[in-house]
């Protein structure tokens, strides 16, 4: 497993460091979380954060030709004879620019390097709204999660493929977190710390599961399949890179 960043979040939200401070801190603690997870090589691209608000500042990773950080990241991939590589979904998650853009990036650079499989790395909204629901009843919460909250963001339950079991690697998932300190702490409450501070059993249950959608695979009715290789197992599957989103 090879591990890619295009920055090392010296935009991000953290109690009394900025810029290259941030970054050189941050880029410790993600060779933690590599270590805990078992990644064989770590590769930052070193390409400017972003920032998560307002218009991305035109130097910023988010504000360039994606064909740019597609090559570099094509290279990696030759390099490694990569047969899959994982990305986040076409909304960045909860839509952090940088996110989006690695999403644009990926499909640009699996195409070039001739990768067969791009897993978009999702959460199933469904639940998701669940509890937003269930915590727009609650007077106290109702303004903190709005019920439409999740509407537009992660993946719809139908349009997964994929669906993995990791609870046997929960405790290195957890150290993976753990590692990252400085997204952690602080105010307003961050989501690796409620993560974190989840009682055993909780844990399993909300970080138990890690949900996919493969690009160019139609998914099937019933549960999602369990194996992010079963595209390169099956010889009626795609066997060349998926084309970019237009």
């Amino acid at each position: 497993m090879v591990l890619v960043t295009a920055t090392l979040g010296e935009a991000g939200l953290a109690a009394d460091l900025h810029g290259e401070e941030l970054a050189q801190l941050r880029r410790h603690e993600l060779e933690r979380a590599a270590a805990a997870v078992g990644a064989a090589r770590v590769v930052v691209l070193g390409f400017p954060d972003s920032g998560s608000s307002g218009t991305p500042p035109k130097d910023s990773f988010a504000a360039l030709d994606p064909a740019v950080p597609a090559s570099r990241l094509a290279e990696v991939l030759r390099e490694e004879a990569a047969d899959v590589l994982t990305i986040y979904d076409e909304r960045g998650g909860y839509g952090h620019p940088d996110h989006v853009q690695v999403h644009r990036v990926g499909l640009l650079a699996a195409r070039e390097a001739g990768t067969p499989v791009v897993l978009e790395a999702t959460v199933d909204r469904r639940p998701l709204q669940r509890v937003a629901g269930f915590l727009a009843r609650i007077p106290r919460v109702r303004r903190l999660i709005p019920p439409d909250h999740f509407a537009s963001t992660y993946t719809a339950h139908e349009d997964l493929t994929h669906r993995v079991d990791v609870r046997d690697h929960l405790e290195a998932k957890r150290a993976a977190l753990a590692a990252h300190g400085t997204q952690a702490s602080g105010a307003p409450v961050r989501t690796i710390q409620l993560l974190l501070a989840l009682p055993g059993p909780v844990a399993r249950r909300v970080l138990g599961r890690e949900w996919f959608r493969e690009v160019g695979r139609t998914p099937q009715p019933g549960s999602p399949s369990d194996d992010v290789f079963e595209t390169l197992r099956t010889a009626s599957g795609p066997r060349t890179a998926p084309p970019p989103d237009d």
